[in-house]
């Protein structure tokens, strides 16, 4: 895996930089988050004039890490990084099936891994850097993975597009507002093209999720997300982890194409 190189960096950058073991990798395990988790005296997040956390905007990126079962009941191969809490997800009958038979064949048919979006909340799951950028009316999320994607989040106030009228899309349609210093969003008008983790938790266009960004400190969002899907689950259940900030680093370009050549190779077992 190649090693990242933030550019030039300011001093105290630098050294929050290398405190954090040197230049940044991908987290794909969890392990460099829970260290700075454990770190005491980190500077407090930093604000905007409006008085709002500053959500890192052009000054570095989060990298979070390979939460591949957000139930963190094992599953997943695309990381081994665990949720704070194990959750026991009330499956419907034919959504307990299809995780079984997902996982019963090492997620061969994973629709990543044919270069489609990862979806909400999964993007937050997966081990490549993204920025977010805060303008007067909304929020832009700018994501290395997942083909290069970005997204909107709308802080204008406006209400969800009705469901007659929605185009039922991948990353689906996301408003946001303040409760205090946590960015609360709210995500509706899915389609149920892809999978809310790596171990292959379904998902039908009913998918309604809530969002909760909070940046604890300088070095730490925190991400917790609601999955409410009555076409798949019984009832509502909540994933949530740490995200860390790596200071100075800069999204790479990736590409991603359909037409995987080597993903009819992939049997499964």
């Amino acid at each position: 895996m190649a090693m990242r190189l933030p550019p030039c960096l300011t001093p105290s950058a630098a050294l929050l930089a290398f405190s954090l073991c040197a230049f940044a990798q991908d987290d794909f395990d969890g392990r460099q988050v829970a260290a700075a988790l454990t770190r005491q005296n980190i500077p407090a997040a930093p604000r905007l004039p409006d008085g709002h956390p500053d959500l890192g905007n052009a000054a570095g990126s989060w990298v979070p890490p390979g939460v591949g079962d957000m139930a963190g009941s094992g599953g997943g191969f695309a990381g081994t990084a665990q949720p704070e809490k194990k959750q026991q997800v009330s499956f419907l009958p034919w959504a307990k099936a299809a995780f079984d038979q997902r996982n019963a064949t090492v997620t061969k048919d994973d629709p990543e891994g044919f270069c489609l979006p990862p979806g909400i909340p999964r993007m937050y799951a997966t081990s490549f850097p993204f920025q977010i950028y805060q303008l007067p009316n909304r929020i832009l999320f700018v994501f290395e993975g997942g083909a290069h994607m970005w997204r909107v989040v709308y802080m204008d106030g406006r209400k969800h597009t009705p469901a007659d009228r929605l185009n039922p899309t991948y990353l689906g349609e996301g408003i946001g507002r303040w409760e205090g210093d946590t960015l609360v969003v709210d995500v509706t008008g899915f389609n149920d093209r892809s999978w809310l983790d790596a171990a292959g938790h379904p998902h039908t266009e009913q998918l309604h999720v809530t969002e909760r960004f909070t940046r604890v400190n300088e070095l730490i969002l925190h991400y917790e997300a609601t999955i409410d899907d009555p076409g798949t689950y019984s009832k509502p259940w909540t994933a949530a982890w740490s995200i860390l900030f790596h200071p100075g680093m800069e999204p790479y370009e990736y590409i991603c194409q359909e037409n995987n050549a080597d993903l009819k190779h992939l049997v499964g077992k």
